[in-house]
């Protein structure tokens, strides 16, 4: 994803949902929302558009190292076959071929692993972009009915600038629709804050196991070659 994209998401998610709040009813206009809207609705297709390019190369890596490592892990089963036969020569050059095929193997491994974190990362942002996009079209909505109805009440005025200010109008109809916006923007600030903070801690533990999956298929790997070796020279003894 360019750069310049993701600055531009990460700004409109992290937009102050408050102060554009208090910037349209200090207009006397849902405009600046609209505009929010806007802004949020094209960088949501461009993300999906990238998501889509990054998604179908992870997919390619996949697929890349999964056949260069079953091929060598058929390798390395011949080369102990031509070992066991004494076929130096040729389990040297098969030897040489898996070395080749494990470091190819390893490099699209860890570009997979690369581009699936950038996918997956692409994928949150979408969540929370589309969340922040529900979010301001249904208070913008409950926006639009409280400047109409403190206009019809004559309270807006130039001094009445914000979501504090109108909830201390002193009228009862009016201070409620403000205060039910403001604790519905509050609340969504700490579902962002919550998401985020989960995204990130599966993240690490999904990399944390990935690692440790790793680890254990390589063990095993070495402990069946090693049962297979030494089943080998028992039976040529």
């Amino acid at each position: 994803m360019a750069p310049n994209l993701f600055e531009k998401i990460n700004t409109l998610i992290s937009a102050n949902l408050h102060s554009l709040v208090d910037r349209a009813l200090e207009n006397n206009s849902v405009q600046v929302m609209d505009e929010y809207v806007r802004q949020v609705e094209r960088n949501l297709d461009m993300l999906e558009d990238s998501a889509a390019t990054v998604g179908g190369t992870v997919k390619t890596l996949k697929r890349k190292y999964e056949e260069f490592a079953a091929a060598a892990e058929k390798l390395d089963r011949d080369i102990d076959t031509l070992v066991v036969k004494g076929k130096m020569d040729l389990a040297a050059a098969a030897q040489a071929e898996l070395n080749t095929k494990q470091q190819l193997s390893q490099e699209y491994y860890e570009q997979w692993q690369n581009q699936d974190g950038q996918y997956q990362k692409m994928l949150d942002m979408r969540v929370k972009l589309e969340g922040r996009l529900t979010m301001i079209k249904q208070e913008r909505e409950h926006l639009r009915s409280l400047i109409e109805l403190a206009e019809a009440k004559k309270v807006v005025t130039k001094t009445v600038k914000s979501l504090d200010a109108l909830s201390n109008v002193g009228d009862e109809q009016v201070s409620n629709l403000s205060d039910q916006i403001r604790q519905r923007l509050d609340e969504e600030d700490a579902r962002l804050e919550m998401a985020t903070r989960n995204i990130s801690e599966e993240i690490d533990d999904a990399v944390r196991g990935g690692e440790i999956e790793r680890q254990l298929e390589e063990r095993r790997r070495r402990l069946l070659n090693a049962s297979g070796g030494g089943s080998g020279e028992a039976a040529s003894s």
